[in-house]
């Protein structure tokens, strides 16, 4: 079979979540991932349309994807737009902040033993 993808794929496993609607969604396997597409694994033969919403948490992304192939329980998806943008998240922030106020105290404590 002839790999016609326009960037190479990264083999992962990552749960993901594919959301068939607004009232139904399933969870699934990211076998390979690049930023155009996927390959996931669904359980069983599910009935997945068209067009499918993937959330992948530890990336903390979520992509409108087509699907462009399908093989028993595997999927090959190409994205078409990223839903969710990977920035800072609350995350972040409060890990960002928790950093800072333990510089604060590392400071401090020198100052208190008199390492200055």
């Amino acid at each position: 079979m002839q790999d016609r993808r326009a960037n190479a794929r990264d083999k992962v496993l990552f749960g993901g979540r594919a959301e068939i609607d607004a009232r139904s969604s399933m969870n699934c396997v990211v076998r390979n991932l690049s930023e155009n597409g996927a390959c996931v694994e669904v359980e069983g033969h599910a009935r997945v349309p068209e067009e499918i919403n993937l959330t992948i948490p530890r990336k903390g992304r979520s992509y409108l994807a087509r699907v462009i192939w399908r093989q028993a329980n595997r999927l090959g998806l190409a994205f078409r737009v990223m839903v969710t943008d990977p920035g800072a998240s609350d995350l972040d922030a409060r890990l960002r902040a928790s950093e800072k106020k333990k510089r604060e105290l590392q400071r401090r404590i020198k100052e208190l033993i008199g390492e200055d």
